[in-house]
């Protein structure tokens, strides 16, 4: 970590953002912290712009208006090389892995470090093998994406993730295509990082269950706005009458 970094502010601080594509508008004043060391989930029906969130916070994505800053730095102002320096301190886990399909599992995982460090290929492997034990798939190397399931794919993707020792993730849809059991075990996974790691990590995810194992905190996205954040607890007894629509609850 950083020695210039200040422990107490937070992660990611969104704060007034607008976001428009078109005439579709999809964050309207949008604001929000993610704290150091904690896990917060982002729900919310589909389409509200809860993937445009994290592109926001990894710089994909510029705001309309609005500051979005990331370890106390306003992203959309950040020079080629201020974003890449940035990057280097973020680990993002694709939706189906993000997986290269002509390059072994262990390439896979390997391949930011061949990119952007200029380190030897010995300590390259031992690092990547590292992660790969860290994720449970010891003896992955090897093995080809079209010939590994799903939730394998997901524990490659968060292995690459997690090469350059990021102090946060970026989680969109851990959960998607995997079935109830193969999810559960990629939550565990997404609880043990944390704890044993103290990275912090905004994860957008739409299942009850997900939510429930891994975050610390739930904001819930709506009309471009965060309407609800508070811990997991809080928020799953809330009975703010737009979760209790969403949850299919009696408001009253």
């Amino acid at each position: 970590m950083s020695d210039t970094v200040n422990t107490t502010d937070p992660v990611i601080r969104f704060s007034d953002v607008h976001k428009s594509f078109g005439e579709k508008k999809v964050l309207a004043g949008f604001s929000m912290e993610l704290s150091r060391a904690r896990t917060l989930a982002i729900m919310g029906p589909s389409g509200v712009g809860k993937s445009v969130t994290l592109k926001h916070a990894i710089g994909i994505l510029t705001s309309d208006s609005g500051s979005v800053e990331v370890f106390g730095k306003e992203i959309s102002g950040a020079t080629s090389g201020e974003l890449a320096e940035t990057r280097k301190r973020m680990g993002y886990v694709f939706q189906g892995g993000g997986l290269f399909n002509w390059l072994s599992v262990g390439d896979n995982v390997a391949l930011p470090l061949r990119e952007n460090t200029e380190l030897e290929e010995d300590a390259i492997r031992e690092r990547v093998q590292r992660r790969l034990e860290l994720v449970h798939i010891p003896d992955a190397w090897e093995l080809m994406p079209s010939d590994i399931s799903g939730g394998m794919k997901k524990r490659v993707g968060i292995a690459r993730a997690l090469i350059a020792d990021p102090e946060l993730i970026l989680y969109d849809e851990p959960n998607a295509g995997l079935d109830p059991e193969i999810a559960r075990s990629i939550n565990s996974l997404i609880r043990e990082l944390q704890e044993r790691l103290g990275v912090s990590s905004l994860v957008v995810e739409h299942r009850i269950d997900c939510v429930l194992s891994v975050a610390d905190e739930v904001l819930f996205l709506d009309e471009g706005k965060a309407v609800v954040q508070a811990e997991t607890e809080e928020f799953f007894s809330s009975s703010h009458p737009r979760l209790a629509r969403f949850f299919g609850r009696d408001a009253s």
